[in-house]
């Protein structure tokens, strides 16, 4: 977690001089932006000191090792179905769905049941056996 540490507090002391900055340039008239940066900031100072404590107390990855090698990293990442048309469904029911806000609620009830059906056969789509659709 060594360069997710290193990212957040780059980009915290990334935020500081430029909620500065923006201070001079507006001349601290405007509150809201002043506010954004210094939550802005703050918030990168709290997910850095998130990783950096998380990181002490587990064990260094492979990508933290600077003189790693590729072999060091493999291993099973995971199932990925390799494609699938359900999103495109469920994209188009939810095309539905928005369009039904402007016509009417019965475009609206019709999008949404498409939806349920696109969303139940995405969750099940890799499933076989006896729980298979």
């Amino acid at each position: 977690m060594r360069v997710e540490t290193k990212l957040f507090l780059y980009l915290f002391v990334f935020f500081v001089p430029i909620t500065l900055i923006y201070g001079f340039w507006s001349k601290w008239q405007e509150p809201i932006g002043v506010t954004a940066l210094i939550l802005t900031a703050l918030l990168f100072a709290l997910s850095g000191f998130y990783l950096a404590m998380t990181g002490k107390k587990l064990p260094l990855r492979p990508e933290d090792n600077a003189s790693g090698e590729i072999e060091d990293a493999e291993g099973n990442y995971g199932y990925f179905v390799a494609s699938s048309w359900t999103p495109l469904w469920l994209a188009g029911s939810a095309a539905i769905m928005f369009a039904g806000l402007a016509v009417g609620w019965w475009l609206f009830i019709i999008g949404a049941f498409l939806a349920i059906v696109a969303v139940c056969l995405w969750v099940f789509e890799s499933f076989s056996g006896e729980y298979s659709i």
